[in-house]
């Protein structure tokens, strides 16, 4: 059983000075989630030689913060979308709301009626701070019952992601664990230490793996000091290691990370099969896969292979409309040929690895990949005989022998960028990302800072530095590059002169 967290730790409030709970108990948040307890084990009713094989979907919920309050304020999107219901499609307000709110009724309709029902979600620290600015916190409340009742927590696994939605390629490498442990607050605030203990799984926003060695490098160590032990990545992101496509991507996959200092780090990965189309887990396509599969043999262990599927969860007719009772059909059709508990059954990503770990399997043993074109690096970087800046002079190399090579990440998508052409945010975004950190880097990072008589608050808890973080972190939303030129990017300009403006006045 996962061991209770220590009572000695504080409840933190979810919202101080208006501004979510992004920051000041980094130690606090260290201490819960640095562990190597089980934490499906003790509560699965799944027994691996009962079953052939697997499935495990998630669903992505993501509404952007923008300044787009009666003064400017910073609201959430879908604020916005209730407040000017004749824009696009923003008639589609309420129904949105709902996609965020079904799952806390699905999950306890499915377990009274019998089912063996599992889901992973993946919540943005945008939206869950929207949900409550909007007055949404029936919303939250739902879907605490789902998270922090031990009779659901067997069938709900959440998964830990970028606190703004950031997509990691593009972050300023300092930024990337700020974001990480800023979701893990906010986590924490909403739901309870208890509750962030079980988060060991990580979710990219976008799906988008960098692949330049040295932020990639730093993404995987910022994930393993946070205390995840795997992430969920797309097939197309990633290669062997000796460049070519994935050809056992139904098991898990140990993600190699070496930096051009030649330190290297390793991290499970699960591997999010196919593209983007939401159609996927909207029909529950990774159930009717797993079907067709059995058991693979994994060093010396037959196990069952994990078909792995993530979309979002609000977005688009089929999500909205035919997900729901896609959904309830394949569970019931489990639990009427086989209680939901041997043959093909769904799994959690942590209950999954648990489940084979416990049976033998040793992570060092998972098939290996990398980030897809480090292979070309690595040969490029061997033909320098590793001279330094060989891995900048390999890349500049590559860049000029093929127009295609680039080191911008891989996502879900091969026909977007998140880079070219939105030099008007990047360049703002990486201005503030440096002013922040030129402002707050050199000031005492200790718990407290003792002025003679008194003391103040560690830095990171005050309320100047959450509220320049969380302009720094809102900035490098994706949506900002997403939706291309125009408001969007507007958006983020304005962002940019809040942010940079409360930096210069204070501090």
């Amino acid at each position: 059983m996962l061991a209770s967290t220590q009572l000695s730790l504080p409840i933190l409030p979810e919202i101080i000075d208006g501004l979510p709970n992004i920051c000041g108990w980094e130690a606090e948040v260290l201490s819960v989630v640095q562990h190597n307890e089980p934490v499906f084990l003790p509560t699965t009713n799944i027994s691996l030689q009962d079953i052939n094989a697997a499935f495990a979907i998630a669903l992505h919920m993501h509404q952007p913060t923008i300044p787009t309050g009666a003064s400017g304020e910073l609201i959430s999107n879908l604020q916005y979308m209730f407040e000017h219901r004749n824009e696009g499609d923003n008639h589609n307000a309420d129904v949105f709301a709902h996609c965020y709110n079904r799952m806390a009724d699905f999950i306890p309709e499915l377990v009274s009626q019998g089912c063996n029902s599992r889901i992973m979600l993946d919540y943005s620290g945008n939206l869950l701070w929207g949900l409550r600015q909007m007055g949404r916190g029936d919303i939250l409340e739902n879907l605490k019952r789902i998270t922090c009742d031990p009779t659901y927590q067997p069938y709900v696994e959440w998964l830990g992601t970028m606190w703004s939605h950031a997509v990691v390629p593009s972050t300023p490498i300092p930024d990337i664990k700020l974001h990480i442990l800023a979701w893990q607050h906010h986590f924490a605030a909403i739901f309870g230490w208890e509750a962030l203990k079980r988060v060991k799984g990580f979710s990219l926003p976008e799906m988008h793996l960098p692949n330049h060695p040295d932020t990639l490098f730093e993404f995987v160590k910022a994930l393993k000091e946070c205390g995840y032990r795997w992430l969920l990545i797309q097939e197309h992101s990633v290669e062997t290691l000796t460049g070519q496509p994935l050809q056992n991507k139904h098991l898990p996959h140990r993600l190699i990370a070496r930096n051009s200092q030649g330190e290297t780090l390793s991290i499970t990965a699960l591997i999010k099969t196919q593209g983007s189309d939401t159609k996927l887990v909207g029909q529950m396509q990774p159930y009717y896969e797993a079907k067709t599969l059995s058991g693979q043999n994994l060093g010396d262990v037959s196990i069952p292979p994990l078909v792995t599927q993530i979309g979002d969860g609000e977005n688009g007719g089929v999500m909205m409309n035919e997900f729901p009772p896609a959904f309830k059909q394949a569970w019931h059709e489990m639990a009427h040929q086989n209680n939901g508990k041997s043959g093909t059954v769904s799994l959690t990503g942590t209950e999954y690895l648990e489940l084979i770990e416990a049976a033998g399997c040793n992570p060092d043993d998972y098939p290996t990949c990398q980030a897809i074109n480090q292979f070309q690096i690595w040969e490029a970087v061997s033909h320098l005989n590793n001279k330094p800046n060989a891995v900048a002079n390999a890349i500049d190399q590559l860049k000029e022998n093929n127009s295609n090579f680039h080191v911008d990440g891989a996502s879900w998508t091969n026909n977007l960028s998140w880079v070219k052409g939105y030099e008007n945010v990047l360049t703002p975004m990486n201005q503030l990302s440096a002013l922040f950190h030129e402002k707050i880097d050199p000031l005492p990072q200790a718990d407290s800072v003792n002025l003679g008589s008194t003391s103040v608050e560690p830095i990171t808890r005050q309320s100047r530095y959450r509220q320049a973080l969380v302009n720094n972190l809102l900035l490098q939303t994706s949506c900002f590059r997403y939706w291309g030129q125009g408001v969007w990017t507007d958006y983020a300009r304005e962002i940019y002169h809040q942010g940079e403006s409360l930096l210069r006045t204070t501090f």
